[in-house]
This record gives structure tokens, sequence and C-alpha cells, in this order.
């Protein structure tokens, strides 16, 4: 390898370990996905509102499964709750649902939006919060009850919120509000936007609410905004089986991919990259166009001779002398024409005269060959002696040739 090559490979490696070290040595990312995932300790996860809600009640039952299924197979009564950042029932889970509150019992739900049966249904209509002047993207939510911590809480993750701007107000109670955040000094909201909402339902109680993020960890864990998620829970009976749903989730509660565990484990995942950076120096440097060795290849027999042989000597053990001498004349007037140039299809004085110049056979010779061939044209069967004089002939003629012959 040359000095120029050598220099390169050093460069790329000590390229690769700098990145590797700086990699390796850097504050781990945190990951703001949004899972709503009760076993997710990452900021929009929701471990510490499970931890803390089972401490408040003892009666709290995580559900895997589809709400429809699991009402279907159960008769129990309590609060079901539902947050996530996207929630679609359907329309034959939804009805469950409401059969299922209509009972007496208490149906919670938060996400950003809600699918239009169920909007429909309570008489209710959505619309986005308007941002103009909030620059920072920042939010601030509050309850109404004046019993509650009823202080402003703040949210300053960017996103966007709607709230309700139309509902039964005969039916529907106000829980709490929602708006921009704009100004620092503002204890309390002014010109509120409904964002919770409390409607009875039959003998049951609806809840919902837009702002799905009271219940993740990076909420709660910012004092003192655990006080506002605190009260809202405070709308549901406790004392009454609490079923949370697992199964309307962002964030998965197992991972099927072995990709996972590399990328999720610090040295694994280092371990990974090395191996691709190790595969592409490889590809670079080896991966050049090397010419393949090339196959032998046997050129192909000419087997015309042989086959020529074997149908001639068949011909001559079954007997057959007078086809012989035909395909040998034929062939002979073929070599004539062939080497000599001269027409076959008249054979006379001139003919012969021409062919023996050209030839350099006698006129005595070519005469006694041509008058042969007549002689045998002639006859209906050929003997032995008789072939053999022919061939005798004709390779005397052609031994004569001075002509180039054709291979």
């Amino acid at each position: 390898m040359s000095k120029r090559g050598k220099l390169y490979i050093t460069l790329i490696a000590i390229t690769v370990l700098t990145i590797i070290a700086l990699e390796m040595t850097k504050p781990k990312q945190i990951n703001w996905f949004e899972s709503y995932a009760l076993h997710h300790k990452i900021p929009f996860g929701s471990f510490v509102f499970k931890e803390q809600l089972q401490r408040v009640s003892k009666k709290v039952k995580l559900v895997e499964r589809p709400p429809f299924e699991y009402l279907k197979s159960n008769s129990a009564n309590g609060t079901y709750i539902f947050y996530n950042d996207v929630i679609n029932f359907g329309r034959e889970e939804l009805n469950s649902l409401l059969d299922w509150v209509d009972k007496g019992n208490t149906l919670l739900v938060s996400a950003r939006d809600f699918e239009p049966m169920l909007l429909d249904t309570l008489h209710l209509k959505t619309l986005s919060v308007n941002t103009i002047g909030n620059f920072n993207n920042e939010y601030k939510v509050q309850l109404v009850n004046p019993r509650l911590d009823n202080n402003s809480f703040k949210y300053d993750k960017p996103t966007t919120f709607y709230h309700f701007n139309k509902i039964d107000t005969l039916k529907t109670n106000v829980v709490g509000f929602i708006d921009a955040y704009r100004n620092p000094q503002e204890e309390a909201i002014k010109d509120s936007l409904v964002n919770i909402i409390k409607q009875p339902f039959g003998d049951g109680t609806i809840i919902l609410s837009t702002f799905p993020q009271a219940f993740t960890n990076y909420f709660i864990l910012k004092t003192p905004n655990h006080n506002y998620t605190a009260s809202l829970l405070s709308y549901i009976n406790t004392d009454e089986p609490i079923f949370v749903d697992t199964y309307y989730k962002s964030g998965k509660k197992f991972y099927t991919s072995p990709m996972y565990l590399f990328l999720n484990n610090r040295a694994l995942k280092w371990a990974y990259y090395i191996v691709l950076i190790c595969v592409l120096i490889y590809i670079v440097f080896e991966g050049k166009r090397k010419q393949r060795a090339i196959p032998i290849i046997t050129p192909l027999k000419n087997h015309t001779v042989s086959f020529t042989r074997t149908i001639a000597n068949m011909y001559y053990e079954k007997g057959k002398n007078k086809d012989i001498a035909k395909h040998k004349i034929q062939h002979f007037l073929e070599y004539i024409r062939n080497t000599m140039y001269l027409q076959t299809a008249t054979i006379d004085a001139e003919f012969i005269k021409n062919l023996a110049a050209r030839s350099n056979n006698t006129l005595e010779d070519t005469e006694t060959v041509f008058n042969f061939i007549s002689n045998i044209e002639k006859q209906t069967t050929v003997n032995n002696i008789e072939l053999e004089r022919l061939n005798t002939l004709i390779d005397n003629f052609k031994s004569h040739n001075q002509w180039k012959t054709k291979p």
C-alpha cells in the first residue's frame, strides 16, 4: 500500500475514534415522545400518575384490553379513565361505554380532541386555542371550583390545544379553563377558554378534558402542578373501582423488535455502530470491482467429418452404392463450383476444356472422369468396384488442382 493510502486510513481511523469518544461522553438525550404509557418514566409517560393513583385508591385496575371487550366480560361499576394524545373509540365501542355510563358509572376521557360522534352525543364543539401573541407556545390551565386549588398552572411545551367553543349550558358544568400564557403577572385566566367539562349522562357522569398532559410525568413533577392533577381527580369517587386504560396509549407496553435492546443499551448501541462503521470502511477500501476469473469454455468440436463418415458407412453397409455414388458426384460438382468457379449445369466439350485448364489436369483425364460419371448416372445399380473406381478418379483429379481450396 502506498504512503498516501496509509495516511488516509490513519486519518479515517482517528476521525472515527474521535466521533465515538464524543458520542459516548455526551449526556443521554431526553426522549420527548408522547407515550402516555403507565410504565414509562420518560417526560411524557405516566409512571408517576399510576404510582400516585394507587396510593390514593386501593381499587385501581389497569385494563389492557379494548373497552368494548372488557365491559362485555365484566359488569363491575366505577370510573373508567382514558387519556392519550388521540383516542378514537368507534361507533360500537362508544355505544358500549355510553351504556355503561348510563348505569351510574363515570367516564373520564382526556385527549387533544375528540371524535365527532362523542361530541355530537353531548352537544359539544371544539376549536383550537389561538396562539397569536404566544411566542413561546406556553399555556396555563386552571380549575373553576373555588374550594380547590384554583391557581393557574403553567405548561411550557409547544403543542396545539383545543377548547370547547360550544356546550349545552343546561346540562354541562364547566370544570376547567385553558389559555395561552401571555402575561407572567397574571395569576388567573381571563377571557377563559373551557377545556374541561362535566356532564350527566343517564345515571352516570362523563368528564372530558383537552389537556391529557396533566397525567404525564413532566407536568406532575413540576411543582405545584401536581395539585392540578389531584384536584381534577377529586371529581371521581376513589372509593369505587377505578379502571385505567392501557390499551389506547401511543407508547408500547413491550417491544418486539430486537433492535430496541441494542439501541436502548449504551454499550450494545455503540458496538452496533462500530460494526456498521467497519463494514463501511471495508466497502470503501475492499469493495472495488475486481476482475472475475474467466471460465475456460471448451469450443464445440466440428463433428461434420465424423457425421459424414457415419452416414457413409451406414450406406455402404446396407449396400446402397448408387446413393453413395450420387452423393459423391454432387459433392464433386460442388467442389468445382466453389474452387474453380465454373457452372456445372451444362457439361459439354467447352466445359471440360475449361475445367482441365483450371484444374491442371489433362484433357484426356478430365474426359475420363466425366465419361465415367455419365455412365454411373445412367446405371440403376453400382457395384463395389465401380464405386471404388469413381472415388479414385475424383481423388486423382483433385490432387492435380493448383487452386486454393476452401477449408
